[in-house]
């Protein structure tokens, strides 16, 4: 089912998306050192760096399928 879903998205459109979430991942990573560790803040930034992460890889295995 879920492959379905990705074979709907083009290259170029993957390509986009992980240019957006790479863009989205530094800046958050730029702001995580302001923020108090143990603040409901800093929880959220870092799950949100770890979901986007989570994203970013699923998005690079799916540009390696359409390549192959």
């Amino acid at each position: 089912m879920q492959n379905r879903f990705m074979d709907s998205f083009t290259k170029e459109e993957l390509k986009e998306a992980l240019r957006a979430i790479t863009s989205t991942i530094s800046k958050c990573k730029k702001v995580q050192p302001k923020l108090k560790s143990g603040t409901s803040q800093h929880t959220l930034l870092v799950r949100r760096i770890k979901a986007l992460n989570i994203a970013s890889m699923l998005i690079q295995k799916e540009m390696e399928k359409v390549d192959s």
